[in-house]
């Protein structure tokens, strides 16, 4: 067993490349082939060479850590694995009696997530202030941020309600995934920055010049 320490929390770029990890990570519903009983895999996270997984069958939930080899994850006697990302193969093998196989569907986010997700930045003629806002990851009502404000940059854990953030004396919030507005505090001044959110695109471009 591997043991994960705190800096493999995530996946590594030479994997991301090699097996496209981050296609497994998701909510996947589906059908098992022979008798159409319905079946759930949701990958959480994958950290290093684990992955919290949980694996719904039967009218029941198995939660726990399962073992990430390349593109397959392998939780128990289920291996799953995809190429798509948008249709898994789920193999369950019990002993040596037999095998049985489900074809699982990514189904989408949360809009919440979707929404919020992603770098945002703008720039406030009305005050003269300039803000960015960067959301690294949203997990139920927590999401990691990164904030900069007056040239200053916070990051850290911020709250999530609904379609806002609040993170210290800031807090960003958007209707419609793509523009919104970033409200921060000094002192016992407000104030506010309307902004958009940035293309992906950068992101990759990035990774392929260090490759």
């Amino acid at each position: 067993m591997a043991v994960i320490s705190s800096s493999t929390n995530q996946i590594s770029p030479a994997n991301e490349r090699l097996y496209h990890q981050s296609a497994l990570v998701g909510d996947w519903k589906g059908n098992w082939a022979g008798n159409n009983q319905p079946v759930e895999f949701k990958v959480v996270n994958i950290r290093g060479a684990r992955a919290q997984v949980e694996y719904t069958h039967n009218g029941h939930t198995e939660r726990g850590f399962a073992e990430v080899q390349g593109s397959l994850i392998t939780f128990g006697g289920v291996t799953v694995g995809t190429k798509d990302g948008k249709n898994m193969v789920l193999l369950f093998s019990f002993g040596g009696a037999g095998k049985q196989t489900a074809n699982l569907e990514k189904q989408a986010p949360p809009a919440s997530d979707s929404r919020l997700m992603g770098s945002w930045g703008g720039y406030s003629s009305d005050n003269g202030k300039s803000a960015s806002f960067k959301v690294l990851s949203v997990n139920g009502n927590e999401a990691e941020v990164s904030v900069t404000t007056d040239g200053i940059t916070r990051q850290g854990t911020g709250i999530v309600y609904q379609n806002v953030i609040m993170f210290g004396q800031s807090q960003i919030a958007t209707d419609d995934g793509q523009n919104g507005k970033i409200i921060y505090q000094v002192g016992t001044k407000s104030f506010m920055v309307p902004v958009t959110k940035y293309p992906p695109a950068d992101s990759s471009s990035s990774v392929d010049r260090t490759a």
